[in-house]
């Protein structure tokens, strides 16, 4: 009843929002995207996607289907390699941004693990501008990181926005220079938010810098200052500065796999890897129990806990 084939094209509109990039992700015409998502529609009996001129939107049906389309395809990838009888081996270094450290991202690579037990994955977790840079000195076979708007490289795995991000209470004082809290160099999120400052003018003092998530986060509910954040994966117990606060608009992200020089030994497992990433792309936000926690503390409710076991 379901094509691979079309249920990748849907896949990969529903993650893009755009026919125009699922093509280029996939090596097709944009006729053909339309097509298989027409056929899969036709399938179905459902609308996917509401569309115009100017925009591409999931349907509610839309937002079910693709649960049910990553794990068709997770199934069908199963058994497509058991019954070949090809087996990944190898040694395959694997970078990853610290924007997914409290996404659903573990439990693609657990999947992966699953599916090749006989490949050595090695996980680097970095700044994205480090990992670009690892990349390029042929220290890692593929990285999941955030991309400048002019870099045209990589595949992409999803849009977001960059956003201004603080604790709830914090106030800021227009006559002094913002407080920011940033990645030390090279991170991409720090040179877009000192970018957008300078662009408008506005003076800018750091308050904490730190290349780890965790102790960005650490500052930002202290109250110290505010940080530049892509929108999809706001932490819990933080929120969006108003734009009553003045602050410059930051643009647009793109989080992207980059293939690195093509290791024989590695080019097989890498280019799995990247297959359940960008399958797998609507899973890379909050993870569910990070977004319940943080409603939770909104509501003034105690955080929800997680059985770990008897």
């Amino acid at each position: 009843m379901y094509d691979p084939s079309h249920l990748r094209t849907f896949l990969s509109v529903a993650q893009t929002l755009s026919f125009t990039q699922a093509a280029r992700r996939l090596g097709l015409r944009q006729s053909t995207v339309s097509q298989h998502v027409r056929r899969l529609e036709d399938a179905i009996g459902r609308t996917l996607f509401t569309r115009d001129t100017h925009s591409v939107e999931l349907t509610e049906d839309g937002e079910a289907m693709l649960g049910f389309a990553r794990r068709i395809l997770e199934v069908h990838e199963q058994a497509t390699a058991f019954f070949t009888g090809t087996r990944l081996r190898g040694r395959l270094r694997f970078g990853a941004s610290e924007d997914f450290v409290l996404t659903r991202l573990p439990e693609i690579l657990e999947g992966f693990r699953h599916d090749h037990p006989e490949v050595d994955l090695e996980l680097t977790v970095e700044l994205s501008g480090t990992l670009h840079e690892q990349l390029a000195a042929g220290k890692l076979d593929l990285v999941l990181a955030k991309r400048r708007p002019e870099d045209p490289h990589g595949e992409l795995v999803r849009h977001d926005r960059l956003v201004w991000i603080g604790a709830e209470r914090l106030r800021l004082d227009p006559d002094r220079p913002v407080p920011l809290i940033v990645y030390p160099p090279p991170g991409i999120t720090r040179a877009l938010a000192l970018e957008a400052l300078e662009r408008q003018g506005r003076e800018w003092r750091v308050v904490c810098t730190s290349g780890s998530l965790n102790g960005l986060v650490a500052a930002a509910r202290a109250g110290l200052g505010v940080m530049a954040h892509s929108r999809g994966l706001i932490p819990p117990g933080l929120v969006r500065v108003p734009d009553r606060a003045g602050l410059p608009e930051l643009g647009q992200v793109d989080f992207v796999v980059v293939h690195g020089r093509r290791r024989p030994s590695a080019q097989g497992a890498a280019d799995a890897l990247a297959t359940a990433i960008l399958s797998g792309g609507d899973r890379l936000n909050q993870s569910d129990e990070i977004r319940l926690r943080g409603a939770d503390r909104r509501d003034g409710r105690a955080p929800r806990t997680r059985s770990l076991g008897p």
